[in-house]
């Protein structure tokens, strides 16, 4: 992980300067040209690759603080300071989208007025194959150091490609006709990058929130801990995510009960390493020990199973028969998020189905998955 993180900072830091030089560059031509020729789309565009190097600026910054090692107010460290540079990068999109809107609309209303002049194709020309490389560039960079905020920015390029060529492609149809073509060509771009720019928005805040985790990375997990030596099954995995490469996660593991505590350890101590080594996650496992001697508890186990796990993807764990002057079955109910009853009427259900199998106490936990 250190050396992930030795890797990642430079790399992020140097893709974004690069960003900002380019951006910094296609600005100062378009708006010099569109002010000589009085083309107020030219400048727009300038003054949107302006605002890139606002947006580079901002990724530099969140490579910088993300890169900040964990400490007393943020022990799970800063990565998700990246979250937030793509969130800023998507709304800079979403304000620039309006801009263009405003603009097409003034420029269909008045009709627009083009002037020809080879300097302007030219910039216009080398803004978009500019564009086109920082995406291929930015796309590259995202995909190797896993960064939302250059991946945000590789979208926002794709976005300017489409609007510089909206803009030339409009100044040429107005000057072989009076039809304001860049005006609804502008529209149209707008509507694209609207987009684009909640699509950056939904995913980072999605992210920020606590998104769910990959499948395949789920997957890889179970295989990892039903390999351990002595496991009888799993439940409750819980992962958590703080940025790239840093993930956190927890586990019930079921194993016999005769099991000496130290060899139970050593077998979860194991799966925890694995775990750390294969996936780069921070795994905490509990202990569930089972009782496969108590033959009782076991087919009412069984029973219970067949009761409860009939319907709606419910599923049983951390059961256990808990004698006394009333016997009291504990166990929890997982339930899938999709599952359109309530935890109470589950709770109840799961309750009633118990009792009907004897003079027992029932004692039931959900569990959302």
């Amino acid at each position: 992980m250190n050396k992930e993180k030795k890797k990642r900072a430079p790399g992020g830091a140097a893709a974004s300067a690069v960003g900002i030089a380019c951006n910094l560059a296609l600005a100062a031509a378009k708006i010099t040209v569109g002010a000589l020729f009085g083309l107020v789309s030219v400048m727009a565009d300038g003054f949107n690759n302006l605002s890139d190097c606002g947006s580079s600026v901002v990724s530099l910054v969140s490579f910088r603080v993300a890169d900040k090692p964990a400490d007393k107010e943020h022990p799970y460290g800063h990565r998700r300071a990246e979250y937030i540079a793509a969130m800023i990068t998507g709304l800079l999109v979403l304000f620039l989208a309006v801009e263009l809107l405003r603009e097409s609309v003034d420029t269909i209303v008045s009709g627009g007025d083009a002037h020809n002049s080879w300097i302007v194709y030219l910039v216009l020309g080398i803004s978009v194959a500019v564009k086109a490389g920082m995406f291929v560039f930015y796309r590259a960079a995202a995909k190797r150091l896993g960064s939302d905020a250059l991946k945000a920015a590789a979208t926002d390029s794709v976005c300017d490609c489409a609007a510089t060529a909206a803009a030339a492609l409009g100044i040429v149809i107005m000057q072989l006709t009076d039809f304001p073509a860049d005006g609804w060509a502008g529209i149209l771009v707008a509507l694209f990058i609207v987009w684009q720019g909640a699509k950056i928005l939904l995913e980072a805040s999605s992210k920020l929130l606590g998104q769910a985790p990959d499948e395949e990375l789920i997957d890889r997990m179970k295989a990892i801990i039903h390999a351990g030596e002595g496991v009888l099954g799993m439940h409750d995995l819980l992962v958590y995510g703080y940025g790239k490469g840093v993930t956190f996660a927890t586990v019930h593991i079921e194993m016999d009960a005769a099991t000496p505590a130290l060899k139970s350890h050593a077998v979860l101590d194991a799966i925890e390493h694995r775990v750390k080594d294969e996936l780069n996650v921070t795994l905490t496992a509990h202990l569930d020990p089972v009782d496969l001697a108590d033959e009782q508890a076991r087919e009412l186990e069984k029973k219970v199973r067949e009761a409860v796990e009939d319907t709606d993807g419910l599923e049983v764990h951390d059961f256990r028969l808990i004698r006394g002057a009333e016997d009291k079955v504990v166990f929890d109910v997982g339930a899938p998020y999709s599952c359109p009853k309530t935890d109470a009427q589950i709770r109840e259900e799961a309750e009633d189905k118990v009792k009907a199998l004897g003079s027992y106490v029932p004692v039931v936990t959900i569990d959302r998955r």
